[in-house]
């Protein structure tokens, strides 16, 4: 199964279905996406796989009197930003189902390009990045989070992997995304592919942060269970995801320490 697939199924039903959740998981990273953005208040703003509109909605915060473009290949995922942000002022954001790699942006239409994980599920990164760079603005800015592989031994990757054994096969996630997640992990293949699609200054620098997965171990595990396909759980390896959270319970919830690369680039003038 494709990615695009993917996040028009039942993958892209769960992000819309739990899009506070997700969102509060990765909210620890905006604070660095946006100091590299630096959205001005009359900026054009491209948000890249914007999901359910989080960061779509703080880029418009930003760019008080801008505007903000949110496109995503998922259906399920487009819909719901359009009912979360029914409330803001018409025109400050707008969503297309769409992919970025070959949507049709219009040459030189935005200020500046962000993504919060939406741009490692390109076919062709080269051309989609040359895509995006084609709809920025000669100096227009590109700044996006992408996955950093967990260390050996660290919290994060220890506990998805224990994870991971207990459910199987049967309820793995489709590994077309587990795959594409991992596409822009390496720090010099990224620099490559955006020199490569005409963007210089590149930078992509480590951040680190605790991802919050629920409000206990059970509530966790029965949020990381939801996610998976197949069978039905039994009460004896929800009992067992338990424990798997449990030793990360702190009184702000279960927190994961996670990484990511915060990147940025531009179009040359």
């Amino acid at each position: 199964m494709k990615a695009a697939e993917a996040w028009n199924g039942s993958l892209g039903r769960h992000w819309a279905a739990h899009a506070d959740r997700y969102d509060a998981m990765l909210a620890p990273f905006d604070a660095a996406l946006f100091d590299a953005a630096a959205i001005g208040v009359l900026d054009r703003v491209l948000d890249i796989g914007c999901g359910t509109g989080g960061t779509s909605r703080a880029a418009a915060r930003l760019a008080a009197r801008g505007r903000v473009t949110g496109v995503d290949v998922s259906e399920p995922l487009v819909a719901r930003a359009r009912a979360l942000s029914a409330h803001l002022r018409d025109g400050a954001v707008t969503f297309e189902v769409g992919d970025a790699q070959a949507h049709p942006f219009g040459p030189g239409g935005f200020d500046v390009a962000i993504s919060r994980g939406g741009v490692m599920f390109f076919a062709d990164p080269v051309a989609a990045f040359t895509h995006i760079g084609e709809a920025l603005r000669p100096g227009g800015r590109l700044a996006f989070v992408c996955p950093r592989p967990a260390p050996p031994g660290g919290g994060e990757r220890e506990a998805l992997t224990r994870l991971a054994s207990l459910v199987g096969g049967d309820h793995a996630v489709d590994t077309s995304v587990a795959a594409a997640m991992a596409s822009l992990s390496d720090p010099e293949r990224t620099g490559v592919v955006l020199e490569a699609a005409g963007f210089e200054g590149v930078s992509v620098r480590p951040v680190s942060a605790a991802t919050r997965w629920g409000a206990d171990a059970a509530d966790a595990a029965d949020f990381f269970l939801s996610r998976k396909q197949g069978p039905p759980v039994t009460d004896g390896i929800r009992a067992a995801a338990a424990d798997v959270f449990r030793p990360y319970e702190t009184p702000e919830g279960v927190l994961l320490e996670a990484g990511t690369w915060v990147v940025t680039a531009r179009r040359p003038y």
